[in-house]
């Protein structure tokens, strides 16, 4: 009998652990190779749209190429926040500084927030999976010894076939929960290198148009 018949033979209890787990499982692959994919890319862009600002002759021919550069839209809207004062209201209250600061942290939040979707989710899976696979071992093993007390006479072979299978609980637990807590760490590394890089071209693009205001 296969580990997966093993899983979703017992009770309703032992069923709906093993389902549960399970949908751990295809949800965390799922954000992971989504955000392998979002962040490879995410890596490109950053690298490739601060070259393109940078070279243009002026913001608005830099706003003209990003779109090329920036596929997943992580610079551009750090630009573009620069660009929309909203004169006559309290977003244009203050110096020109302090109005710089405010649209490129509300930015900078919005982007950044982005980058950061599917976390959550892979660290709850990593911290609960054990949990929920622990709890289905549990319950299997306690079944299996009620079964085989009210049986009569106890012998290994009764015990150890239906404790072993309760005890792929726990490793199916363990199975889920690896794969998301190893992802979460390496997301959370390359999302921390991104948002130094989108930081630190906030505040040099804050200082360029400070020092230079009719560039935008």
């Amino acid at each position: 009998m296969s580990p997966l018949q093993l899983l979703f033979q017992g009770d309703a209890v032992h069923t709906a652990v093993a389902l549960i787990l399970l949908c751990m499982s295809i949800a965390a692959w799922f954000v992971i190779f989504w955000k392998s994919w979002l962040l490879q890319r995410a890596l490109t862009d950053v690298s490739r749209s601060t070259a393109a600002f940078w070279q243009a002759a002026d913001v608005t021919a830099a706003l003209a190429a990003l779109p090329a550069f920036d596929r997943e839209g992580l610079v551009l809207p750090l630009v573009q926040a620069t660009q929309t004062q909203g004169a006559g209201t309290l977003a244009a209250a203050g110096d020109r500084g302090q109005q710089l600061t405010r649209v490129l942290r509300d930015a900078l939040h919005g982007v950044l927030q982005r980058l950061q979707s599917g976390q959550v989710l892979l660290a709850t899976v990593g911290s609960t999976a054990p949990f929920v696979g622990l709890l289905g071992t549990v319950w299997g093993i306690y079944h299996a010894l009620i079964s085989i007390t009210g049986g009569g006479q106890v012998s290994i072979d009764k015990i150890s076939g239906p404790v072993g299978e309760a005890l792929i609980m726990t490793a199916a637990g363990l199975a889920v929960a690896i794969p998301a807590v190893l992802a979460y760490n390496v997301f959370g590394r390359l999302v921390a290198r991104l948002e130094a890089d989108l930081e630190g071209f906030a505040l040099d693009l804050r200082e360029l148009l400070l020092s230079s205001p009719k560039a935008d």
